[in-house]
């Protein structure tokens, strides 16, 4: 019934505006050319502008990434009464290097960004498998019930994925323009990590079904 779809939808929008409020924002921003200008007699001083014929500021784009992370991550705290991890840490990087970029005025700190946040989730999912610990489980928020063996392959398998997604981004980072750069941060890793996600499904759903691993195939 409709009365129970509500919520879920209500869930869902909030989720999205967490997790990917802030990189929307960047990109539209960087495109559109967004700026706040001083305007006496505008309501706080300030006033919204679009466009223009000058060049795309990546810089001018920051700001609005860090505002727009922390402003999901506000709404995300208000609705839910908590914070799910992976968006908690994502919006520490966006702080840290968004505020870096603006401090210093070099718009190169904040294309380092997925490098360094993907490198950190990649270590931190290889560390787990050394000291047999279920990092993953925790990043994700909603750990499911998989037994230890599923677990192992699925954190080395979203290990690869984030080393090879911080490689990608140092290949697209020195090679291509800064529209191209936008473009690929975002929606590419958006669509990259879905589509990688999606074909983990019947991995997952594999192992779902059993309490235990399937038996190895014979060769």
């Amino acid at each position: 019934m409709p009365t129970k779809a509500a919520p879920g939808k209500y869930h869902g929008l909030i989720r999205g505006l967490v997790d990917y409020g802030g990189i929307v924002a960047f990109a539209v921003a960087y495109f559109l050319r967004l700026r706040l200008i001083a305007t006496p007699g505008a309501m706080f001083g300030w006033s919204l502008a679009m466009g223009g014929h000058g060049p795309r500021d990546l810089t001018a784009a920051t700001w609005w990434l860090v505002g727009g992370s922390a402003l999901g991550l506000l709404i995300g705290l208000m609705a839910e009464r908590r914070l799910a991890p992976m968006p908690l840490i994502a919006g520490g990087f966006a702080f840290v290097f968004g505020g870096l970029t603006l401090v210093f005025h070099n718009p190169e700190i904040i294309k380092y960004k997925p490098t360094v946040s993907n490198l950190v989730f990649a270590a931190a999912l290889f560390a787990g498998l050394i000291f047999r610990r279920n990092p993953l489980g925790w990043l994700l928020g909603d750990a499911m019930p998989l037994p230890d063996e599923a677990w192992r392959k699925l954190t080395f398998r979203y290990a690869m994925f984030f080393t090879c997604m911080a490689l990608l981004n140092e290949f697209v980072r020195r090679t291509q323009p800064n529209d191209i750069w936008v473009l690929f941060r975002f929606p590419g890793l958006l669509v990259l990590a879905m589509v990688f996600s999606f074909a983990q499904a019947p991995f997952m759903i594999k192992y779902l079904h059993s309490p235990e691993p399937p038996p190895p195939p014979m060769e």
